[in-house]
């Protein structure tokens, strides 16, 4: 190291030696740069709902333009709470229990700064959302990571082992986060792994902080069962959720958690100083989306459905093992087939030589060995831009 590495080096947090930046925002900068086809980053190509833009238009036409409340609008506060009462049975305050991040990125980090003390773990599900590591790592949590197992078949479920599971909890656990449907498996938990991770919070007195903003993309007859909903758990469940995915604005940052009245408090003492409010004509935009129809979620699940039925016979056809998703918007596949030593060189081939984006497997992973030899692809796309990544996808090779 020369002398003015050192010198730098010395400027920096031992935190950040921990992490790399997103492998997935870089594999959407890769899909510009070699101009392919972004199956990566969990964005759709498609517009948002009309009622929705036209709410945000307004909005802004009436120059609401200035601060909302710090910890969100009162019309979308009470909107999300109507909400959560309508769809999971749970009553919220909405003075007391909702507070309005930039995005449930913000959310999740708000809630950790605002529960986790140095010397505290959080039980981590893996693969994993790239952030949820991170996250703990800067709250000065320690992740303590529990695997899911990839079904035997393709149409089987991920698992976890109880007992690793049980272990992975002692005086330590601050908290557990669950985010189901899961990103990147596409696994919906059931109620009896729920109902167990439960018993465990209730026993180890953990926190269980819930990332449920894939709740309305569902498939097969899946049932989204929150965490907040179960007897026992309405005390210790931070829930957090967004408009990005369901009314497919990921670029709005608007999202919320929904807690206990104490944990409110903190996480909002928390957001305040990170990032004041959310964008403040987007959140009554997002009163208007949280208004929409029940027809609108069963449509936008059927959508989520025929993408993902277009798009798994192409992997397959191109000589992936893909484990169908029962929710969210992505596929994970095995690519052993095609001879590559890890994923980190199978996807700099697939995007450079093939013209087609997707995550390497790793970046889901603490030890990336255990995702060397998986992929994620999202389906997230209209019906042409998957047609044209599967013709792509047909030039790969397989080995032998």
């Amino acid at each position: 190291m020369t002398e003015l590495a050192a010198q730098q080096k010395h400027f920096l947090s031992d935190k950040v030696s921990h992490f790399t930046e997103s492998v997935i925002r870089e594999m959407t900068r890769q899909a510009m740069l070699h101009g392919a086809i972004n199956l990566a980053q969990g964005f759709p190509d498609f517009p948002a709902p009309a009622e929705i833009k036209k709410a945000a238009q307004e909005a802004i036409g009436a120059d609401v333009n200035q601060y909302a409340v710090t910890w969100g609008a009162g019309s979308l506060r009470g909107a999300i709470a109507r909400q959560m009462q309508t769809w999971q049975g749970v009553p919220v305050d909405p003075e007391k229990q909702v507070t309005v991040c930039c995005g449930s990125t913000e959310a999740m980090i708000a809630t950790l700064l605002a529960v986790c003390n140095a010397g505290d773990e959080v039980v981590i599900f893996e693969p994993y959302y790239e952030n949820y590591g991170p996250d703990s790592v800067l709250s000065g949590a320690k992740p303590r990571f529990v695997k899911l197992h990839p079904p035997a078949e393709p149409a089987g479920e991920w698992t976890f082992d109880e007992r690793e599971l049980r272990a992975a909890f002692h005086k330590h656990t601050k908290a557990i986060i669950v985010n189901t449907p899961n990103n990147p498996t596409g696994k919906v938990f059931t109620r009896a792994e729920l109902e167990l991770i439960r018993d465990l919070c209730v026993q180890f007195d953990a926190l269980a902080i819930t990332d449920e903003i894939y709740e309305h993309i569902l498939y097969d007859g899946t049932q989204h069962i929150s965490m907040a909903s179960l007897p026992g758990m309405e005390e210790r469940t931070v829930t957090i959720n967004g408009m990005s995915k369901t009314y497919s604005v990921t670029g709005w940052r608007v999202g919320w958690t929904i807690a206990p009245p104490r944990i409110t408090d903190a996480i909002r003492k928390v957001h305040d100083f990170l990032t004041v409010g959310a964008p403040a004509p987007l959140q009554e935009a997002g009163v208007s989306a949280l208004s929409l129809p029940e027809s609108y979620y069963s449509t936008l699940a059927l959508g989520y459905r025929k993408r993902r039925d277009r798009l798994i016979p192409a992997l397959e056809e191109a000589g992936f093992r893909c484990f169908r998703p029962r929710g969210a918007y992505y596929v994970m596949t095995d690519i052993r087939a095609f001879g590559f030593s890890d994923d980190l060189s199978f996807t700099r081939h697939l995007v450079s030589e093939i013209g087609v984006a997707a995550v390497p497997g790793s970046s889901f992973y603490r030890d990336p060995r255990d995702g060397a030899q998986q992929v994620r692809f999202a389906f997230c796309k209209r019906d042409e831009t998957l047609d044209q990544a599967a013709q792509r996808l047909r030039k790969l090779r397989r080995a032998g």
